[in-house]
Order: structure tokens, then sequence, then C-alpha cells
């Protein structure tokens, strides 16, 4: 009987963040090396600027969760918000 892997668990926004945040710092050790051709270099840097737009949504995110549970006149509850791209 063959032993099914167990579902990957969902990653959480923080886990998310952090995972691309690494990602990020990798990259830019890697170019700071200055051991990687102009083609290289370049494909680095456009996932760079990705990962980091990704890394900045989060934080914006976040700080908007932070300020809704801050505002008195919030409700109980924060709803998850979706920014506008």
């Amino acid at each position: 009987m063959a032993k099914s892997s167990p579902a990957p668990a969902e990653t959480t926004p923080v886990a998310d963040f952090e995972r691309s945040l690494d990602e990020l710092e990798q990259l830019v050790a890697r170019m700071e090396g200055g051991e990687m051709s102009l083609d290289e270099s370049l494909r680095a840097f456009e996932r760079g600027i990705g990962v980091y737009r990704h890394c900045q949504q989060a934080l914006d995110q976040a700080e908007l969760r932070v300020r809704l549970l801050l505002d008195p006149d919030a409700p109980d509850t924060a709803e998850p918000f979706e920014p506008k791209v």
C-alpha cells in the first residue's frame, strides 16, 4: 500500500512575504557577486523587480490591516483587502 504524501499546507501571507524577501536577498547577493553574464543579470533584475513589487504589495496590505484594527470606528473584524493593481 503506497503512502500518500500529505497535502501541501497553505502558505500564510507572512510566510509568503518572508519567502519572497529571502528570494530577493538571494538575487541581490548573486548579482553583487559579479559572476553573472549580462543576460543572467537582466533576468535576475527583472525577477527582482517582480518580487519587490510583490513584497511591497504585501506590506501595503499589512499596513492597511493594522490601520483598520487601530481605527476605533472600524468593525470588530477586519476583512481581507484586495489592493488595486
